[in-house]
């Protein structure tokens, strides 16, 4: 292997090119018109631009990523995860054109694509499986995964509403709109298994990982060892996943995913025919490289390692998105990245400094990984560079990671899959208020505009030059109005939050990035960064947007009472009301698909339809309005 294209973008691309020039193996990387100024794309030696493909079609085009590859002179193909990775047409073709692919064969994949067949196979493997007897059942669609086309339904008046919404996701996604029904396991956990083989016809395991973090069952937060999983338990797991593998003749790496039922039993969920995203904490905990595994295992040498656990290791995936909005993706421009340096934690990451994320892929900004000598020890680890993390720009993750991590039940290994839904993730997910956060934006403002003054620069910024009086300043906090009121003076520094004086407070030092506060005897630090009439305020482990308010705001700069607006920019794929229709708290009024999901903006209240200003197939940005309801008490 001479040259390797990789046929994805983002961290996993990046993943893969750090392996291959490791290795002496030249990079080629293909690109969409979002990413041509992407990290993944100034990283390889060599980058091919998909013109003609629109964004959400580039890294699906089978016929232009091969000719990428050909003009490269490139003699293999990496398909990393997601995309055309479990795709056994683009295998074949990789394969006619003389590329070596790096992954199963075609007949693997296409035995796996279908869950219908891949549960047909594993039974008769022995390994055992999920029924569709009784309520509750869980739809899934056919040939895809990672939560798309899913939905639970607990009684038969649900089931024909969970298999429309399902087999429309299903459809949007992977181009097939077919679905199944098995039994819905309550409270279970999600354990997979890693497995490996080669061309010489042997198949190992190299551990499990727990999976049961779970949001819109996406995984947010991995782990190995289980801390469910003992020895036995443990053999049995990974023999299971072994037996599937050789049902395949599996060659390379796949994942057999496992429900776990709190009595201790396991059945067989699928098989995922590629690398994991999750894939770093089986690296972390056994010392392998699964993409070099993977390189080495497609040149057709025999795999030759005796894997062992060493310590623990803990994954969190950090994504751009609104977690108490519903865990909206979110899109924009990345003013600031950084992970601050831990020891033994690494970060994956597809985005930097001044990055785009688009409407149009996941919205995965990077995976953190911490490891350990114990499980504890890990979590400590990835605890502290999440909550030293500076991601400004856009709404992350960041503090549900956070909360989570130190949660007494994940800390206790009481997990599954509906962790979730018990513990509020808007509770979780929102950072804690704190009024010094906003102290430190608006000394950090006020030092800013005393630095760009022209004359004068002594006398407080703002409406007012009397020393003596309360220099003001207001900000939205999420949802929240913040007053900062503040004097600064040889006498002592006076300083109000909403009109409450904070006693022993003291300036130390303030400029536009770095506010240093002394309260109560405690000197405290805040990094500050402005950006027009937004400051990201970063301290005490907690991150704090806050907008400066308008003040003497445009009337009219505010939409009508009763408006439901776009949560996110999409395109409308269905309007379920019209004009004069009456509506109930609650009720699904018109669904968007942004980033391959589809959002359902519902009514808030109880009302009449007065406006709808969207039809099916319009595109719309953040925040348009899509309908306007009259209250029940008619006046919005």
């Amino acid at each position: 292997m001479r040259k390797l294209l990789v046929a994805n973008r983002g961290e996993i691309a990046r993943r893969v090119f750090r392996t291959a020039r490791a290795m002496g193996i030249a990079t080629v990387a293909v690109f969409s018109d979002p990413d041509a100024d992407a990290p993944h794309v100034r990283e390889a030696d060599e980058a091919v631009h998909l013109a003609g493909a629109t964004p959400a079609e580039t890294y699906l085009d089978i016929d232009r990523v091969l000719d990428a590859a050909i003009r490269t002179g490139a003699d293999a193909v990496h398909p990393g995860y997601g995309f055309l990775s479990e795709n056994a047409d683009f295998a074949r073709a990789c394969l006619a054109a003389g590329l070596t692919f790096v992954g199963p064969s075609p007949e693997a994949i296409e035995a796996m694509g279908s869950k219908i067949a891949a549960k047909e196979l594993m039974v008769a493997a022995g390994v055992p499986v999920l029924g569709a007897e009784g309520f509750p059942l869980l739809v899934k669609a056919a040939f895809g995964g990672g939560g798309r086309g899913m939905r639970i339904a607990r009684t038969e008046a649900e089931l024909a509403e969970a298999l429309a919404v399902a087999e429309r996701e299903a459809r949007a996604a992977f181009g097939d709109g077919t679905v199944f029904v098995e039994r819905y396991v309550e409270r279970p956990r999600h354990v997979e298994v890693q497995i490996f083989g080669d061309t010489h016809g042997k198949v190992i395991h190299l551990f499990e990982r727990e999976c049961s973090i779970q949001r819109r069952y996406q995984k947010v937060i991995e782990e190995a060892p289980s801390p469910a999983v003992g020895p036995e338990l443990r053999e049995a797991l990974c023999a299971a996943a072994v037996a599937a593998g050789r049902a395949l003749h599996y060659v390379g790496a796949g994942t057999v995913e496992f429900v776990l039922d709190p009595s201790g039993d396991f059945f067989f969920l699928e098989v995922n025919t590629r690398l994991q995203v999750e894939h770093p904490v089986t690296e972390l905990v056994t010392g392998l490289d699964l993409v070099e595994l993977q390189l080495r295992v497609a040149m057709g040498e025999p795999l030759d390692v005796e894997p062992w656990l060493r310590g623990h290791a803990v994954e969190a995936r950090l994504y751009a998105e609104d977690v108490p909005a519903g865990f909206v993706p979110t899109s924009g421009r990345i003013e600031r990245f950084l992970v601050p340096p831990v020891e033994g934690v690494r970060v994956d990451a597809g985005y930097e400094d001044g990055s785009t994320v688009s409407t149009f892929y996941d919205a995965m900004l990077a995976k953190v990984v911490a490891h350990g000598d114990t499980r504890e020890h890990a979590v400590g680890r990835l605890v502290e560079a999440l909550a030293g993390s500076h991601v400004h720009g856009l709404p992350t993750n960041r503090q549900l990671l956070v909360s989570v991590l130190r949660h007494p039940e994940f800390a206790a290994g009481r997990l599954d899959t509906g962790f979730l839904e018990r513990h509020d993730p808007v509770r979780l997910g929102t950072e804690p208020f704190d009024p010094l956060h906003a102290v430190a934006a608006a000394l950090a403002g006020q030092a800013a505009r005393r630095a760009a003054a022209v004359v004068q620069r002594t006398i407080p910024s703002g409406w007012r030059n009397v020393a003596t009086g309360l220099h003001r300043t207001r900000y939205l906090v999420g949802d929240r109005e913040v007053e900062v009121g503040y004097a600064l003076g040889r006498a002592g520094d006076r300083i109000e939050v909403d009109g409450t004086a904070l006693v022993d407070v003291r300036v130390w030092q303030a400029t536009p990035t770095l506010v240093d506060l002394t309260v109560e005897g405690v000197r405290r630090r805040f990094d500050v960064q402005l950006r027009g009439a937004t400051a990201h305020v970063d301290g005490l482990g907690v991150s704090a947007v806050l907008e400066e308010l308008e003040r003497l705001p445009e009337p009219g700069s505010r939409v009508a009472a009763g408006s439901l607006t776009a949560p996110l920019p999409g395109s409308v794929v269905a309007v379920h009301v019209a004009v004069g229709d009456e509506v109930v708290a609650g009720q699904p009024l018109v669904v968007l698909e942004a980033m391959k999901m589809q959002h359902s903006v519902a009514a808030v209240e109880a009302g009449t339809v007065a406006e709808v200003t969207v039809a099916v197939g319009d595109q719309v940005d953040g925040g348009a309005v899509l309908v306007v309801v009259d209250g029940a008490g008619g006046d919005g």
